[in-house]
């Protein structure tokens, strides 16, 4: 049962959890129905009417925002010296503090999870993804009720819990219309959630939720960004308006600056020429601007380019204006996410609440991506396609990128220099580059030295107990029922006014995909994993970070002690956190598909009456042989869509045009049209799609063929080729339609249905091979 509005009278005081440590008295809300404390007459006038009290917070208490950027490095922003604008959050710093040595998980959804739980990723059950998940505590993606979000614990204490953007926590099994919802938002301690489930989503075409509901966002051209900045001050206005006094907590996770990198021309040319002299160049002039600053040491020098990236001055110049129009892109989401940001926080400021509130910002959830590949991605990440082709598909499309018919992301040497002064990038848990992100802290009631800068040793779990200690909140042994184990993290409250502070978290243990590493007391011992080696061949590096800020003198061979001193260190943390078992992708004989997919149907019938669902309800498999049956009802000059599931970058769709039955199998590269030899007749029809899939020796060769049937008639027929269209169990499904962007570029959607359907029966075969008499 979740918090009611009214604290029950039966309240047992019970111990608060910070870091394992008592720090005060607090209640609970999950007891049952309070015993009335009042009279009940035989009239009013004998009556002494009893309400049970409301949950209220402290009076005056702050309210709080936590911002988490997306695919933020280090050396991005110009707040900790970038060479991107971003004055909203310089305004923030300058007002507040900047603390230079705060530590993310190296990739998303664990940071996220830990981020709201202020316990460490493994331990709240996500290593990894939600959709990577495998049957052990540390990757099964289900975060238990017994380690509360702050969303959960803020609610207990009397706040308006919202959030809004990314989320990438709900279990696929559970991401679906019909729940069960536990595991999302609104689950877990928000009122109200609008963003995306996923781990993305097209700036321009978001895929939605608004609650617990699947919406699409009007067509009138706003940017994702806006449109959370919209929902977000529309929250506070609202809940300002009726309850004034009454503190709220605002999550606000845009999707940048996550690929698809697509923002408006206006923004991406603000920069325009302004990384012309390129990714060496920037590195050298952040450096200068980190030290000037003092977010990063006195004699910091950079480390040499990362594996793989090119001398700028060596490139073709149209190799480089291709990169750099990548790099404008870039910067102009991350202004553009500014400016929205400085939106909500102005409208703060009208209410009169902004000295009243604390804002958290941590500027990434990880290091720079390095998943756009050497030479950038436009519109395909096609892991078939050579570095050579798709370098000359850029140089093409160059004029795309950022637009509604791309989804971008950078090369890699922008990812290097975004993570300026440090090595590796995102994914790599071992390094300063995939861990180290600048933390912002906003809260002009309680910060005396304004524009400070902290040093002291910080991670994401620490921000949970940290505005916890600043609020006076009380977190409960007990929450919705759940008696609830330690915060694992340490709150950094202690050095907001005392910058001279030693450091608190003096352990912290960090692992994605097999890369890890453990820090202790400024001694850091990590690996990088490549992926399908043994991990028993990994090679440990030491760095003593006191003394290396960023990670230029490997120490293991001169100090072998401490490396083994701190290797088995880490052993004691993976069994104490769920770490193990050790997985990096190659893992094929675990079975992943019936945690996406339930019980795993073989076959499932769409009605029209549900025209769009989410979610585990395809039975398709790209990898697998399928069928579309469109049971429906033909008059004159019907046409439009009958199924399509995914959309322009991939997917598969079954539509009439000009009275034909057409099919389009796009694969994100190229679409693959089937148009019936003969018209579609009058009358009740089965229209079948029939994708006859069989894996190829290599990508370009023919792996089967796909057919149209009319009344089982077959009328038109082709090969497969290349890649298959990616059917993904998270791509939106639609029945008599095709919203957001569209499979097929011959309509223009969402291309309604104009006859009558019936059902559409959407069919599996799991013997890679169908029969031919089952057409």
């Amino acid at each position: 049962m979740y918090t009611t509005f009214f604290q029950h009278a039966r309240l047992a005081a019970v111990t608060l959890l910070l870091s394992g440590g008592v720090i005060g008295q607090a209640t609970a809300q999950s007891s049952p129905t309070p015993t009335y404390q009042g009279k009940a007459g035989r009239n009013i006038t004998e009556t002494q009417p009893w309400w049970p009290a409301r949950v209220q917070a402290p009076a005056n208490a702050p309210n709080v925002v936590w911002i988490l950027l997306d695919d933020v490095g280090y050396g991005t922003i110009s707040t900790f010296g970038g060479l991107i604008k971003t004055p909203t959050l310089d305004s923030l710093a300058n007002n507040g503090l900047r603390y230079t040595n705060f530590h993310t998980t190296a990739i998303c959804s664990p940071t996220r999870a830990a981020l709201l739980t202020g316990r460490n990723s493994h331990s709240v059950h996500m290593g990894l993804f939600p959709q990577t998940a495998i049957g052990t505590p540390g990757y099964d993606g289900y975060m238990p009720f017994e380690k509360a979000t702050i969303a959960e614990i803020l609610r207990e204490n009397g706040y308006n819990t919202y959030a809004v953007g990314k989320w990438h926590l709900t279990p696929q099994t559970d991401a679906t219309p019909v729940g069960p919802f536990n595991r999302w938002p609104t689950g877990r301690g928000f009122d109200h959630y609008y963003g995306f489930l996923g781990g993305s989503t097209d700036q321009w075409h978001p895929t939605t939720w608004d609650d617990t509901r699947k919406v699409e966002p009007a067509l009138d051209g706003k940017h994702f960004n806006t449109r959370i900045a919209d929902k977000a001050i529309g929250y506070i206005a609202e809940q300002k308006s009726i309850a004034s006094d009454k503190p709220f907590f605002l999550y606000y996770a845009p999707g940048a600056g996550h690929a698809p990198h697509q923002v408006a021309k206006q923004w991406s040319d603000l920069y325009k020429g302004k990384f012309d002299a390129g990714w060496d160049k920037y590195r050298e002039d952040v450096l200068a601007r980190q030290i000037k600053l003092g977010v990063v040491p006195k004699g910091t020098v950079l480390p040499p380019r990362n594996p793989g990236i090119k001398d700028w001055s060596t490139l073709p110049v149209a190799e480089q204006k291709l990169y750099a129009r990548f790099m404008e892109v870039y910067a102009g989401l991350l202004t553009q996410t500014d400016y929205e940001i400085g939106r909500v926080v102005d409208f703060i400021r009208k209410t009169g609440q902004l000295d009243n509130t604390i804002i958290i910002v941590s500027v990434g959830d990880n290091g720079a991506s390095k998943e756009g590949t050497f030479v950038g991605v436009i519109n395909t990440n096609d892991p078939a396609q050579t570095e050579a082709k798709r370098l000359q598909q850029n140089l093409a499309d160059i004029n795309l990128i950022g637009t509604e018919a791309s989804r971008p992301n950078y090369p890699l040497g922008w990812a290097m220099a975004g993570n300026t002064p440090f090595r590796q990038w995102k994914q790599d848990a071992n390094t300063e580059g995939g861990t180290r992100n600048p933390l912002i802290v906003f809260y002009p009631k309680g910060i005396k030295d304004k524009g400070g800068i902290r040093n002291q040793y910080g991670h994401v779990i620490d921000i949970l107990p940290t505005t916890v200690e600043l609020i006076g909140a009380q977190v409960p042994s007990i929450i919705n029922g759940y008696r609830q184990e330690p915060v694992e993290g340490t709150s950094l409250a202690y050095s907001i006014n005392n910058a001279n502070a030693p450091s608190r978290h003096t352990t912290q243990h960090y692992e994605i995909m097999g890369s890890r590493s453990l820090y202790k007391d400024g001694w850091k011992a990590g690996t990088l994993h490549k992926k399908g080696d043994d991990f028993n061949n990994d090679v440990w590096e030491l760095y003593n970070l006191n003394e290396d800020f960023n990670e230029l003198f490997n120490l293991a061979g001169k100090n072998p002690e401490k490396l083994k001193e701190l290797k088995e260190l880490f052993e004691s943390e993976a069994a104490k956190f769920n770490i193990y078992p050790l997985k990096d992708g190659t893992e094929k004989q675990l079975d992943y598909t019936h945690l996406y997919r339930g019980n795993d149907r073989q076959q499932i019938t769409l009605y029209p009456e549900a025209p769009q669902v989410f979610g585990v309800a395809s039975a398709l498999n790209a990898n697998k042989p399928y069928s579309i049956t469109a049971n429906a009802e033909i008059g004159k000059g019907t046409e439009g869509v009958l199924f399509a599931q995914g959309g322009r970058f991939g997917g598969v769709s079954l539509f009439i045009k000009d009275g034909k039955l057409q099919a389009a199998n796009n694969n994100g590269d190229n679409t693959v049209h089937l148009i019936s030899a003969k018209p579609v007749p009058a009358g009740k029809v089965s229209l079948k799609y029939v994708y006859d899939f069989h894996p190829g020796k290599t990508p370009t060769e023919a792996t089967g063929t796909q057919t149209l049937y009319i009344n089982d008639v077959k009328v038109a027929e082709a090969s497969i080729t290349k890649l298959p269209a990616p059917v993904r169990s998270q791509d939106e499904i639609n029945v008599g339609e095709d919203l957001i962007t569209q499979v097929s570029d011959r309509y223009k959607g969402p291309f309604a249905f104009t006859g009558k359907i019936g059902s559409i029966v959407l069919e599996t075969y799991t013997d890679q091979s169908l029969s031919r008499g089952s057409h």
